[in-house]
């Protein structure tokens, strides 16, 4: 069994080939393709997590769509004071599928 963790949108996730993985919004190549940075990668017994072994290891995915996380509200209050804030958010977001680890 072959799996990798790569470091993605400031997180890091754990992907085998095959995954659909959604991460902050990433901007693919012009063919849709993106490549991910290991950290660490397990290939059957053997666990790899050296810096120079790793750079030679690609991930690559390929980018399924974008699309736009649940709202949040930020909402700001102060007693007897009469201030009150209120703000929202929606993060955006990249649906990958990962295709291989080399």
């Amino acid at each position: 069994m072959v799996y990798a963790v790569v470091r993605a949108g400031g997180r890091q996730e754990k992907i085998e080939v095959g995954t659909i993985v959604v991460l902050d919004r990433i901007k693919a190549d012009k063919d849709g393709n993106v490549e991910l940075v290991p950290v660490l990668l397990v290939d059957g017994d053997t666990i790899t997590h050296d810096a120079e072994a790793l750079a030679k290891v690609k991930v690559t995915a390929e980018v399924v769509g974008d699309l736009r996380g649940p709202k949040i509200v930020i909402q700001k209050f102060k007693n007897k004071t009469g201030y009150k804030k209120r703000q929202g958010h929606r993060q955006e977001l990249t649906r990958i599928k990962i295709t291989s680890i080399q």
